[in-house]
């Protein structure tokens, strides 16, 4: 591995890539990559699945080099046979495909056209998964949509008479009112948030299915509910960055127990203050909450009050079909449009 810690080292890819062969008059020159090169590739993968994808890779390649196996290129009969031990072993399901996922990208990042067979794979996942059901374990977990009533909730958990408060109030208002990803969230800068007539633009930058980086601008209006106006929790928290000389850089900041004001918030934290503040404003599986959630909620409410999927899908930069979307509203509608309402029951 280079020290990108993602593909592979110099040597490894020029194998890969069929250096040794020199086809069509190339030499080995022609398959080398500098180390700046390959750092750039790694990092055009979102960091979080570099990350998730890395973790993957090295639990494979030792399991590998365990077994006497060849991790790359990986035959068929290989990928079979992990994901077998993975399940023996009681993956979760999402963990098992993210794992298979990651050696798709690795063969791919390294240069092999043909990618490894993966139905032998997969049919032993299918069975691992249906056997799980019929024990009774639960599917993909996933994460409780906030609604407004609990959203509300959750900020009056907050004690608004201080910096922590009032930063986790917009941290909350934002999550919901953006859909916003935990990543986006906290690249956050003071310049990415403007007031206008109608309420806030906000500006993404990069995002999951932004891979160009081309950004996006957000349009919040103005709230009706001094709890959860975004606007009043924007404005209540530049005022406590400009009192602590924050007049630029990023937007959501650590907080200490003293009420000073720190570095950039980190990802992780972010879950912890969600669920910290579902738990003490003991909101419905409270313990299950994490900052997907307010994604979640933002796209369920905006459905449930009538917005089209196309427009939620542009605000919370969803791809156009994406089945993540598709399952909020099939959750809305198993309500709204019951087939078992009104009957009589």
């Amino acid at each position: 591995m280079s020290k990108s810690g993602w593909l592979p080292a110099a040597g490894e890819q020029s194998k890969a890539l069929g250096a040794p062969e020199y086809e069509g008059g190339h030499t080995v020159a022609d398959y080398a990559l500098s180390e700046d090169t390959r750092r750039l590739i790694a990092e055009g993968v979102p960091a979080n699945t570099r990350r998730a994808y890395a973790r993957q890779w090295a639990a494979f390649t030792v399991w590998c080099a365990e077994y006497g196996r060849q991790a790359l290129p990986a035959t068929g009969q290989t990928l079979a046979e992990y994901v077998a031990q993975l399940c023996l072993a009681g993956q979760a399901p999402a963990s098992i495909e993210q794992a298979l996922a990651a050696v798709r990208t690795m063969h791919r990042l390294s240069g092999h056209t043909g990618q490894p067979v993966t139905e032998a794979a997969r049919l032993a996942l299918r069975a691992y998964k249906r056997q799980r059901a019929e024990n009774g374990g639960r599917g993909q977990r996933e994460a409780p949509p906030i609604t407004i009533d609990a959203l509300r909730a959750m900020v009056s958990a907050c004690d608004l008479a201080t910096p922590i408060g009032l930063r986790d109030r917009l941290l909350l208002v934002l999550g919901l009112a953006l859909m916003g990803r935990r990543s986006e969230l906290v690249a956050l800068t003071r310049d990415d948030v403007r007031e206008v007539a109608d309420g806030l633009e906000v500006v993404i930058r990069t995002s999951k299915t932004d891979k160009d980086s081309r950004g996006e601008t957000i349009a919040i209006p103005r709230g009706t509910h001094p709890l959860t106006d975004p606007v009043a929790a924007w404005r209540d928290w530049i005022i406590v960055l400009d009192q602590a000389g924050h007049t630029s850089g990023r937007l959501l900041r650590r907080v200490n127990r003293h009420g000073g004001i720190g570095p950039s918030l980190g990802a992780d934290a972010v879950n912890v203050i969600v669920r910290d503040l579902a738990v003490r404003a003991r909101v419905p599986f409270a313990d299950t909450v994490t900052a997907h959630s307010l994604r979640a909620g933002g796209a369920t409410v905006a459905y449930a009050a009538g917005v089209p999927v196309a427009v939620i899908a542009k605000h919370g930069r969803w791809a156009p079909a994406s089945p993540v979307v598709l399952r909020y509203i099939r959750a809305v509608d198993r309500w709204r449009d019951n087939a078992m309402r009104n009957v009589g029951l």
